[in-house]
């Protein structure tokens, strides 16, 4: 062997074990960063949690996720998340994430306890966070566009012009958000085929549904969804084709700090238990297979992902709310709560109208017919207005108006009989929470509403407090989805 071709082959045995070595010590070093993500990571677990007394779960706005429609939260992730709320007895508190790429972040810092985004279960994810016991199993499919003219083509010649195996994708190009699973399935298949894909990275900030829109309008050529997604929000567009499956089966599941192990497990055992239940199954059904109402859904005028509205009534609530100064997505709220917006609607009691007026109370506010949405609103937030009147000493804005509002429900009258309670108790009689409103429930009791300080006797305390806890609880979503112009 010449010298030169020992020198050869010394530099490249040299070359390989430095490649070796710079790969180990990539492999290391970003070992040494995800250990350092989660070291850092908040220190919180169920006691944590359950001292707090709140939920707080991270989700995704989008058609089956969480969304508004007809003046209803609704979604699977929401339903869900509702159940397990009830469950651990927490009051849920939502938070709709506005960057996909930033949820782990969000969730190792503690801003959150729970991503409810369903997340497919991968091993790069699961070094910086832990998965949940899985909620489905899908598989990622191609979404892909038919020919403008698919409907006069043979299905010969239809057939010809679409892509049916990954293998087709080869030097294309494909459009997926950066950070998601598909992401990683598409680096995963062009390894597998033995080919480059190209992969043109999308906002984070763009659901797989208005990703599928894009493709039906053209402006990407194709992307992936999961199978689930892409056969739902597909139902509406017949120009998508979604036949070509990308992946074997794959895990959906929420996501939780690797520090929160006792939360995790709990988490995990309720939900081993709901995936047997019918009620369970039939959540799933209704926003992954049920066709027919996605398509009633998404054509709705009141719909949260197509308009800023809650129901045919919005304009008239605008002019009313904002004569008494107040937030019209509160009114909504309150007027979903009275009579889901039926001005038909008709209490046990006698109250009829948007906003369940009393006959007598009606001839006192002038209203001459109840069933005029009109007349019912106009009324309905004077009587309103007159019962936040009443509590012009009630140094917080928040306490006033629920005050008002379970005046509005009750009456006046055991309202006050509660704040009375309240002081003879030690309590505040200015503070709703925790104060006016125990006391309110008290007044269902003899031993409380035989006392001296009781002027109106015996109240059913629970319909009250429900009533500002579901109005307030509506609020919330509303002003998520809404927003005010």
């Amino acid at each position: 062997m010449t010298k030169f071709k020992y020198f050869l082959l010394v530099l490249i045995a040299l070359q390989i074990i430095s490649c070796e070595q710079r790969e180990k010590l990539k492999v290391a070093n970003e070992d040494d960063l995800y250990d350092s993500i989660v070291a850092n990571s908040v220190d919180r677990d169920l006691d944590d949690i359950t001292e707090d007394g709140v939920l707080r779960a991270l989700v995704v706005y989008s058609s089956t996720s969480y969304f508004l429609y007809r003046g209803q939260a609704m979604g699977f992730e929401y339903e869900i998340l509702e159940r397990l709320a009830d469950h651990l007895n927490l009051k849920l508190e939502i938070i709709i994430s506005d960057d996909l790429d930033a949820q782990f972040e969000v969730l190792n810092r503690g801003d959150v306890d729970l991503i409810a985004h369903g997340m497919t279960i991968t091993n790069q994810r699961k070094r910086e966070v832990d998965f949940t016991e899985y909620l489905y199993l899908t598989k990622q499919v191609l979404v892909q566009k038919k020919p403008d003219n698919h409907l006069k083509m043979s299905w010969k010649t239809l057939e010809n012009q679409l892509i049916h195996d990954p293998l087709e994708l080869i030097d294309d190009t494909v459009s997926i958000r950066k950070n998601s699973a598909y992401h990683e399935r598409l680096m995963s298949l062009s390894n597998e085929i033995g080919g480059t894909i190209v992969i043109d990275t999308l906002s984070s900030q763009l659901s797989t549904a208005e990703i599928m829109d894009m493709v039906a309008d053209g402006t990407i050529k194709y992307t992936i969804a999961d199978e689930n997604l892409a056969n739902i929000n597909a139902s509406n567009n017949s120009i998508l084709n979604i036949d070509v499956p990308i992946s074997l089966s794959q895990r959906i599941a929420w996501v939780t700090r690797k520090k929160s192990k006792n939360f995790r497990m709990v988490i995990n055992n309720w939900i081993k238990t709901e995936r047997k239940k019918t009620d369970y199954r039939v959540i799933y059904n209704k926003y992954f297979k049920n066709r027919r109402s996605f398509k009633r859904r998404i054509r709705s005028d009141y719909y949260s992902l197509t308009n800023n509205q809650i129901s045919k009534y919005d304009d008239l609530i605008k002019t009313y709310a904002n004569n008494i100064d107040m937030d019209w997505r509160l009114i909504a709220s309150q007027v979903y709560q009275e009579s889901r917006f039926d001005p038909s609607a008709e209490s046990w009691a006698g109250a009829s109208g948007l906003m369940q007026v009393m006959p007598a109370t009606a001839v006192s506010l002038g209203i001459k017919d109840l069933s005029d949405p009109k007349e019912s609103l106009r009324g309905g937030t004077a009587y309103l207005n007159l019962m936040h009147s009443y509590f012009d000493k009630v140094p917080d804005s928040l306490d006033r108006i629920k005050l008002a509002l379970a005046s509005f429900n009750c009456g006046y009258g055991h309202v006050q009989d509660a704040q009375r309670l309240a002081e003879v108790n030690g309590l505040d009689p200015m503070i709703w929470s925790d104060n006016v409103e125990n006391m309110l429930l008290a007044l269902r009791f003899p031993k409380n509403y035989n006392k001296a300080v009781v002027k109106h006797g015996y109240v059913r305390g629970s319909e009250p407090v429900n009533y500002i806890q579901q109005i307030f609880e509506r609020y919330n979503h509303y002003k998520q989805f809404i927003t005010l112009e």
